[in-house]
């Protein structure tokens, strides 16, 4: 893991600034302790990072589940009960973990991943624009369309543009110029700017003009714009934060079924982040699902325990991990550590950052992951894979995220069973004359999305010095999720010395250079081969 700490360590920089105010919102928007919003995202990086197979992924508290803390804490009647759920959560996961549940997550099919991604991008950038220009009436970690303070996502665009605070919003616009100033410039004129990320500039950059302007009643910054972090007089006011669970309520069957709901809801957003991580990924690494159950069962069970609010993989900052170069484990775990620090030894500090700062370091993180280019791209690719994904992206934007989520699903279901009536098999033979190995993988007349998990998992156990014959001479119907799984796997076939060989109705090709050029010599999101 320490091999690539020179990217690990400044990626772990932004998340620290990305996940922060998200901690400190997502618990405000759950009706929880501030603390223990930070105690969330310290378990979620140290105790998930450390156990979780994933080298990019990041853990913390879910805007997702704020409206179910919100509800169940109103319900068992005190924080603590709900502690206890979140334990008993945490122990669901864990079964759902060794029953192999993980699964799942490979069904969900990729246009409706690419919406959740691109969705969550512009949700990022409508609920950032009131903290950029100083109007921050509603918690950060609200990302629900219906706001916790009776407004919605545009209203409250619209407050804001008429509550402008000057300070906050020069300030917000000097940090977006150093941002890109900082990645489109400076970021390849030598290794220095590439350790040292533009966000800390920019984040240092905020203190700076906070301390020079604090008495300015014109151009200064109020404290309800700065970030809030606890800050304790003492060690016994820092324990004093920590909550514990009532375990005498264990007996109590509505702490069962809350336990059960942020068990299910939980493993869904942690496998549907996977899923979206896995594909952002340039590096094409799969994530062991199963066992990201585990880690995250693990560390929700840690996280309830101590007084924090239940852990999922948040997308946020696992795609600000990623474009900030994160590679491994180390990224996440140092986010964490650095979360603990800021907590413990300079909460005074960290109260200086102007929220309008940290909104233009998430502006460039909804950006790259709503590109213009990417709708584009899916439009061409045809109604197939279009419509699941423009119904993910609107019903993320005008509801939340696993209604976003599920409506997409249903699309793509509907599709696909309009596509194919038939079950997909796959066949894999195996031969080892020769002492080589000669393995053919042959698909079958019709391969949708549900035979990804039974493909993915045949690809990814091919030893290495292995040769491929890839057969599709009898496949009438392939899907697009299958072809970027076999874009991916060439990829990594290069690494692993596997020659792959294309058999098709089309002709023989060794070693495509891309198997979605070869399969779209017909404008069509999935390709028909008869």
């Amino acid at each position: 893991m320490f091999k690539s700490i020179k990217s690990d360590l400044p990626a772990s920089i932004v998340v620290f600034f990305v996940a922060l105010p998200l901690c400190l919102g997502i618990a405000l928007a759950s009706g929880a302790p501030l603390f223990s919003g930070l105690i969330s995202g310290i378990v979620g990086g140290v105790v998930v990072g450390s156990l979780s197979g994933s080298k990019i992924g990041v853990s913390g508290p879910a805007a997702g589940l704020a409206a179910i803390v919100l509800t169940a804490i109103g319900t068992l009647g005190s924080y603590e009960n709900f502690l206890v759920a979140v334990v008993l959560g945490g122990i669901i996961q864990l079964i759902f973990g060794f029953l192999k549940a993980g699964i799942i997550g490979y069904y969900f099919p990729s246009s409706v991943i690419k919406g959740m991604l691109t969705g969550i991008g512009i949700i990022i950038i409508l609920k950032q624009i009131p903290h950029f220009f100083g109007y921050n009436s509603d918690p950060e970690g609200d990302f629900a369309f219906i706001q916790i303070d009776g407004e919605n996502t545009f209203s409250e665009i619209f407050m804001a543009l008429n509550n402008i605070s000057l300070g906050s919003t020069t300030i917000g616009f000097i940090g977006l110029g150093i941002l890109l100033f900082w990645s489109n410039v400076l970021s390849n004129k030598g290794k220095i700017f590439q350790l040292i990320q533009g966000p800390l500039v920019a984040v240092v950059a905020g203190i700076i003009y906070f301390l020079i302007t604090g008495s300015n009643s014109k151009f200064g910054i109020s404290p309800s714009h700065l970030v809030s972090v606890p800050v304790p007089e003492s060690l016994d006011s820092f324990l004093g934060q920590f909550s514990f669970p009532n375990f005498s309520q264990i007996t109590n069957p509505e702490v069962w079924i809350v336990a059960f709901t942020i068990a299910l809801v939980a493993s869904l957003e942690t496998l549907l982040c996977v899923e979206a991580t896995d594909k952002l990924d340039p590096h094409k690494n799969v994530t062991p699902t199963n066992r990201e159950l585990l880690a995250q069962g693990t560390g929700n069970i840690v996280s309830g325990l101590i007084g924090g609010l239940p852990i999922t993989q948040v997308i946020v900052r696992s795609s600000a991990n990623i474009q900030s170069g994160g590679r491994t484990k180390m990224s996440a775990i140092i986010h964490g550590l650095l979360l603990l620090t800021a907590v413990i030894l300079i909460p005074r500090l960290i109260n200086k950052i102007p929220l309008s700062v940290l909104a233009a370091i998430l502006f460039i993180v909804g950006y790259k992951l709503a590109k213009p280019a990417l709708f584009k791209k899916m439009y061409k690719l045809g109604w197939k894979q279009s419509v699941p994904f423009f119904v993910t992206v609107i019903g993320i934007v005008f509801t939340d995220l696993l209604v976003g989520i599920g409506l997409g699903l249903l699309v793509g279901i509907v599709v696909i069973l309009l596509k194919s009536y038939q079950n997909s098999h796959f066949l894999h033979i195996e031969d080892k004359s020769n002492g080589k190995h000669k393995i053919k993988m042959e698909l079958a007349e019709e391969v949708t999305f549900f035979n990804k998990g039974a493909i993915l998992k045949e690809l990814d156990s091919l030893p290495i010095d292995t040769y491929l014959e890839f057969d599709v001479t009898k496949t009438r119907y392939l899907d697009y999720d299958i072809i970027e799984i076999l874009e991916d796997f060439a990829f990594k076939a290069k690494e692993r010395n596997i020659d792959i060989k294309l058999i098709s109705k089309r002709g023989i090709v060794e070693n495509p250079s891309s198997f979605i050029e070869f399969f779209q010599l017909r404008p069509k999101s999935n390709i028909s081969l008869s």
